[in-house]
């Protein structure tokens, strides 16, 4: 069984290969992957780069409920949810709805939602 440090679910290829890209500048070897394969390769870290941001919510659901039965033949040493960092344009959005989802999968009563890509100028700051 492959040990995974970190397992990365984007909201679109544009997230996911963002993701990817800075784990590969600090030497992680990782796998960009736009849907689940058969097996993983050997990685540290996987990041699934998926199309569920302007897609109706059960879809969206749908998608990442797959990837994390997937990840259950893994030790997955952490999940993060790379949602797009300029947040929702609209209400009716998926981050919450996922991230609800996420929480409920894993029993999980809270966790930070923290959009930002300082690369991009996108920060959040705490006053």
């Amino acid at each position: 069984m492959n040990r995974i440090k970190l397992a990365v679910i984007a909201d679109d290829f544009t997230g996911g290969a963002d993701a990817a890209s800075f784990l590969k500048r600090k030497h992680a070897n990782v796998v960009l992957l736009t849907g689940i394969p058969l097996m993983l390769p050997d990685c540290d870290c996987v990041v699934f780069a998926l199309k569920i941001r302007s897609v109706p919510v059960s879809d969206a659901i749908k998608k990442v409920h797959d990837v994390l039965l997937f990840l259950e033949q893994y030790q997955v040493e952490h999940l993060y949810y790379k949602y797009c960092s300029t947040f929702d344009s609209t209400p009716k959005g998926n981050i919450g709805p996922v991230m609800d989802f996420l929480l409920d999968y894993y029993d999980l009563p809270y966790s930070i939602l923290c959009p930002s890509l300082p690369v991009n100028g996108c920060t959040v700051v705490l006053y």
